[in-house]
C-alpha cells in the first residue's frame, strides 16, 4: 500500500520544519524547498504513529536523512523509546553525527540526547594493549613506532575510535589484536572494564534517543543478541536504515558462518600468550598449540581451488565419499579435518583448566568451540537452507556457510518484534514496485506501507540517455573493439569528463587498455590507487576519465562539470557461477519461481540504478548517460530497465550528444 501523511499534528511538524518558511529554510543557508523530502518525512511520521513499517525509495537530492531523522527524534521524544539510524558507510554516521544532528539539536524547540556506536573491532582494547606491551606481537621497527603512537593516543582518548589515529596507515597489521572485537572480550571480568571504551560508548548509547550505528555493526548486534559478550546496541522502538537496498548481502554474511586461516593462526597466538606461570604447563601448551598449527596447515593446503582469488563453491564432496560398503568415508580433506578438529578439541581441553581462574582462558575456550561448531556445520552441509563456499583474499583462505535465503530469518528477527522499521535508500524499486525487495527481506505486505518519492530533479532538461544503435550482443567477441570506438566517439564530445563503469574487472582493464591511448585525456583506472586518492585525482584532473568496477556504481558523489557522462558497458547482471547468486536461483527456481525475472533482473535493475545516480547530483548538473549493451532493445526485459529509470530523452546518435551539451 503506498502512503501519504496524514494527520494535522504530524503535517503541523512536517511543515514547521520543511515549510517554505520552516526551520530548516531559516537556519540552512544551502537549503532548497523539496517536495519528495516532504513527503518523506510526513510518510516516516505516519508509519511510526501507525506502527507500520515503510520502504521508502528516495532519489538522489530528496534530502532524506533530513526527512528521516526529524520524524525519528519527534517520535522518541513522544513515545520515550529509543530509536536506532543504521546507515550504509561510517562515513555518511560521522556526518549525521558532526553535522546533521548538530544542525537539529540547534533549531528544534525540544531538546534530545544522540550517540554513535561503530561495530566493536573499530575500537581499542585497553586491557589487550596493556597485555601487548609484554608480548611479542609486532613485526619489524615500522610497527613498534606506530604501537608505541596507539598505546600513548589510548590514554588520552575519550572514545578510543580508531578514526581519530589519521596520522596512522589505514591498516595497522597489529590492530586486530589490540581491538576490542567481542570474541576475545572477557566482559565484566576484565579489570578494565569500567574504564572500556565500549563500556563508555554503551553507557552513553543508553542515555540517548537516538542511537545513529552502521549497518554491519546493527546485523553484528543482532546476530549475537542474547549473548552477554557480543551484544552492543541497546534496545530500541524503531529504527530506520539507510541504503536499505544492502540489507540482504549484509544479513547473509552476519547469519552464516566463517572459518579462515588467519582467525586460527591468531587463535593459536592467544592461546601462547595466556599468563600462565607454570613453565611445564605452558611447554605442554606451545606443544599442542605447535601441533594444531601444523595440521591447519595440512588442511588449508589441501584447498586447490583458493590458489587464485575468487569465490568458489564448496561441495560435501571435498570432504567424504560413499564406500563400496555404502559407508561414509573421507577423503584426504576429510582426513585433514578430523585430525585439526581432535587436535584443536584436546587444546580446548588443556585450557579449560584455567578457565576459572584466568577470564583470559575461558575466552580461548569459547572461541576454540566455536571454531570447530562452525567448521562441523561448513563441513557436514547437513542445512540445505545454506550455501557453502572458499573464498580466497589475498593471503586469506575463509571458509563460509552462507544462508540462502534470508527473508525468514529477517522476519524472526528483527520486523516481527519491532513495531517500525523504515527502510530507505535511492534505489529501492524495479518498474515502479516494490514487490522485489519487500519479499526478498521478508516483509509482510498486510504490515508495510511503500512510497516512492518525487524526483529533485528535471530529468527531462537535465540528462539524456544515449543508446547507440550499432552495437553487437555484449557476450559476442567483437564487443569490446566495438565498444572502445563508441567510448572513444562519446568522450570526443563530452571532452572526458566522464566515468566508464564496467561491470567485470577484466572488462574494465580491457577497455582502459583500448580506450586511453586513443583519446587525449587523462584516463584513470580503479585499483591504480585507493578509492579515495583516485576519486581526488579525478576531481582535481580537468577532462578526466576514470575507468572503474562495482565500488564505484555507489556512495561516490562528483558534483558539477567534472562528471558529466556515465558510460556504462553492460547491463550489472550478478555473476550466475557466482556461489551465493547460483545458490538464490537455484532455491528460487526449486520453490516454483522464475529466478531471472524473480531475482536478476530486478537486482540488475536497482544496481543500474546506483550506477546511473551517480551523473545528476545537484539541480545545476547536466549530462549523458550512455549504456553500450544492445539487450537494452533487443530483448522484452529491456523495457523493465528503462521504465526503472527517471523519465529521461532517449537518442541514438552521438551528434544528439552533442545538440544536447551546445
Amino acid at each position: 500500500m503506498a502512503v501519504t501523511a496524514s494527520g494535522s499534528t504530524k503535517e503541523n511538524l512536517i511543515e514547521k520544519v520543511f515549510g517554505q518558511d520552516g526551520l530548516v529554510a531559516k537556519f540552512h543557508e544551502n537549503h532548497e524547498y523539496r517536495d519528495g523530502q516532504i513527503k518523506m518525512a510526513g510518510a516516516i511520521a505516519n508509519a511510526f504513529s501507525e506502527k507500520r513499517h515503510l520502504i521508502v525509495e528516495a532519489p538522489t537530492g530528496t534530502g532524506k536523512t533530513l526527512a528521516y531523522l526529524v520524524p525519528a527524534i519527534a517520535e522518541s521524544i513522544r513515545s520515550k523509546k529509543r530509536i536506532v539510524i543504521s546507515t550504509g558507510t561510517k562515513n555518511l554516521q560521522e556526518q549525521l553525527m558532526q553535522k546533521d544532528i548538530p544542525f537539529l539539536q540547534k533549531i528544534l524547540p525540544k531538546k534530545f540526547a544522540a550517540s554513535y556506536m561503530k561495530g566493536r573491532a573499530n575500537y581499542a582494547c585497553i586491557y589487550r594493549i596493556q597485555k601487548s606491551d609484554h608480548q611479542p606481537i609486532l613485526d619489524g621497527v615500522d610497527e613498534i613506532d606506530h604501537f608505541r603512537e596507539v598505546r600513548d593516543w589510548v590514554r588520552d582518548s575519550q572514545t578510543g575510535d580508531r578514526a581519530e589515529l589519521t596520522y596512522l596507515p589505514e591498516n595497522l597489521a597489529f590492530w586486530n589484536r589490540v581491538n576490542a572485537r567481542s570474541d576475545i572480550c572477557i566482559g565484566q571480568k576484565c579489570p578494565d572494564f569500567e574504564p572500556c571504551f565500549i563500556t563508555k560508548m554503551r553507557a552513553k548509547a543508553d542515555t540517548a534517543d537516538i542511537v545513529i550505528v552502521n549497518n554491519h555493526a546493527f546485523f553484528a548486534d543482532l546476530n549475537v543478541r542474547g549473548n552477554k559478550f557480543g551484544r552492543v546496541i541497546p534496545d530500541y522502538g524503531a529504527f530506520v536504515f539507510d541504503e536499505a537496498h544492502l540489507i540482504e548481502d549484509i544479513a547473509a554474511e552476519y547469519f552464516g558462518s566463517q572459518v579462515s586461516n588467519f582467525q586460527i593462526a591468531e587463535l593459536l597466538r592467544d592461546t601462547d600468550n595466556l599468563p600462565i606461570s607454570d613453565a611445564v604447563v605452558t611447554r605442554g601448551l606451545t606443544r599442542l598449540s605447535a601441533r594444531v598449527m601444523g595440521l591447519a596447515e595440512q588442511f588449508w593446503v589441501r584447498f586447490t581451488d583458493a590458489r587464485s582469488e575468487g569465490r568458489f563453491p564448496l561441495l560435501s564432496e571435498a570432504f567424504s565419499y560413499r564406500g563400496s560398503d555404502g559407508e561414509d568415508k573421507p577423503t584426504t580433506l576429510g582426513e585433514a579435518y578430523h585430525a585439526l578438529d581432535e587436535a584443536l578439541a584436546d587444546l580446548a581441553k588443556a585450557v579449560d583448566v584455567f578457565s576459572e581462574k584466568l577470564p583470559e582462558a575461558e575466552s580461548v575456550v569459547r572461541r576454540i568451540r566455536q571454531t570447530r561448531f562452525d567448521l562441523e556445520f561448513i563441513v557436514k552441509q547437513a542445512d540445505r537452507n545454506f550455501v557453502y563456499l572458499l573464498e580466497r583474499r589475498g593471503r586469506g583462505i575463509f571458509l563460509q556457510a552462507s544462508p540462502i535465503d534470508v527473508s525468514s530469518l529477517l522476519q524472526e528477527k528483527l520486523f516481527d518484534k519491532v513495531e517500525t522499521c523504515i527502510l530507505t535508500s535511492a534505489t529501492l524499486s524495479t518498474n515502479g514496485s516494490f514487490n522485489f525487495i519487500r519479499d526478498r527481506l521478508g516483509l509482510t505486505r498486510a504490515k508495510t506501507d511503500t512510497l516512492l518519492a518525487p524526483p529533485a530533479f528535471d530529468y527531462q532538461k537535465q540528462a539524456i540517455i544515449y543508446l547507440p544503435k550499432a552495437m553487437p550482443d555484449p557476450r559476442a567477441p567483437e564487443f569490446a573493439q566495438t565498444a572502445a570506438a563508441e567510448i572513444v566517439k562519446i568522450l570526443q564530445v563530452t571532452r572526458g569528463h566522464a566515468f566508464v563503469l564496467c561491470t567485470s574487472n577484466s572488462s574494465m582493464k580491457v577497455l582502459y587498455e583500448l580506450v586511453s591511448s586513443r583519446v587525449g585525456f587523462p584516463c584513470f583506472l580503479q585499483g591504480s590507487m585507493s578509492k579515495t586518492g583516485i576519486l581526488e585525482r579525478f576531481r582535481e584532473t580537468p577532462n578526466a576519465v576514470l575507468f572503474a568496477t562495482s565500488s564505484f556504481w555507489q556512495g561516490v558523489d562528483v558534483r558539477g562539470d567534472q562528471l558529466s557522462c556515465v558510460i556504462i558497458d553492460k547491463l550489472p547482471f550478478a555473476v550466475p557461477t557466482d556461489p551465493i547468486v547460483a545458490a538464490r536461483t537455484k532455491f528460487i527456481d526449486e520453490n516454483g519461481g522464475r529466478s531471472f525475472f524473480d531475482y536478476s533482473v530486478p537486482q540488475a535493475i536497482i544496481t543500474l540504478k546506483q550506477g546511473i545516480g551517480r551523473l545528476i547530483r545537484s539541480t545545476s548538473d547536466r549530462g549523458v548517460i550512455a549504456m553500450l549493451d544492445s539487450r537494452l532493445r533487443t530483448k522484452g526485459y529491456g523495457r523493465d530497465f528503462l521504465n526503472s529509470l527517471p523519465r529521461m530523452r532517449i537518442v541514438s546518435e552521438i551528434n544528439d550528444i552533442s545538440s544536447f551539451f551546445s
